[in-house]
């Protein structure tokens, strides 16, 4: 049990490393929001429109699944606790696979960069452009307009990159 948790020059523990990366993740999704709110706030009306009108009940993927527990429990909550849920959720789904990233990177194809951007389009493909319609908490992906798959593109590299670039400064603090 030592082991797992063990930190060296050289080498670090599992759990150890799925936590940097779970920090970077967090770090990652903050930065991934602020691309995003920020085009979303310079797109077209239109397309904005077009965004919500797709969504189911006009939420964003994380609140819908929220939205599911609650209608599966039977809880009512306040919008303001609902939003919480939401935001946690959404945090959670970019915190988990950045745990199972910081764990592989080192297997991975590339340097910091490159691979901090395929982690990135990675996710934008598989979350946004495949489970998210597949699972019902997005619509499909031809009914979003394509300023909304080009932000979600943007934002998901920068969430990438932000989550190599936290984790290379976390291997740099610990030599």
């Amino acid at each position: 049990m030592n082991q797992f948790f063990a930190v060296d020059t050289n080498t670090r523990g599992t759990a150890t490393t799925a936590l940097m990366g779970a920090v970077a993740g967090a770090v990652g999704v903050w930065a991934l929001d602020r691309v995003d709110w920020f085009m979303w706030n310079r797109e077209d009306a239109q397309a904005r429109a077009q965004t919500i009108r797709v969504r189911p009940g006009g939420e964003p993927p994380s609140h819908v699944l929220v939205t599911k527990a609650e209608e599966f429990t039977d809880l009512s909550p306040t919008e303001r606790q609902h939003d919480i849920a939401g935001n946690v959720t959404h945090y959670s789904i970019g915190i988990a696979p950045a745990a199972g990233y910081a764990l592989m990177r080192e297997k991975m194809p590339g340097n910091g960069v490159s691979r901090g951007a395929l982690f990135g389009l990675s996710l934008f493909l598989v979350q946004d452009e495949a489970l998210n319609s597949l699972s019902g908490l997005g619509a499909k992906p031809g009914a979003y307009p394509w300023q909304a798959h080009a932000r979600g593109l943007i934002a998901h590299v920068v969430y990438g990159l932000t989550t190599e670039f936290v984790l290379n400064m976390m291997d740099r603090r610990k030599n």
